[in-house]
């Protein structure tokens, strides 16, 4: 399961994916956000490069996204939601 629902918050992880499927999926989650969901975050690894967290810092756009925060672990990326 990529998805997993931890309190108010859910986590991703997009480990193997390519570019193209992992832009697909968070934008599709995106459109259906579950009730009560404020936080996402996306775990897109950084030991075997860096294409899934330039997408997500550069490329993912989407009206539900507040913010983009770095997190202690270069590997994560925390998308802050609009209610």
């Amino acid at each position: 399961m990529r998805f997993r629902r931890e309190g108010d918050g859910m986590r991703v992880d997009l480990h193997g994916m390519y570019q193209a499927d992992a832009k697909e999926l968070l934008l599709n989650w995106l459109d259906h956000v579950p009730a009560g969901v404020t936080e996402l975050r996306v775990i897109h690894g950084s030991n075997q490069g860096t294409v899934l967290r330039d997408m997500i810092w550069e490329d993912l756009a989407h009206k539900k996204i507040k913010t983009r925060l770095h997190t202690l672990n270069p590997g994560e990326t925390r998308l802050l939601l609009k209610k």
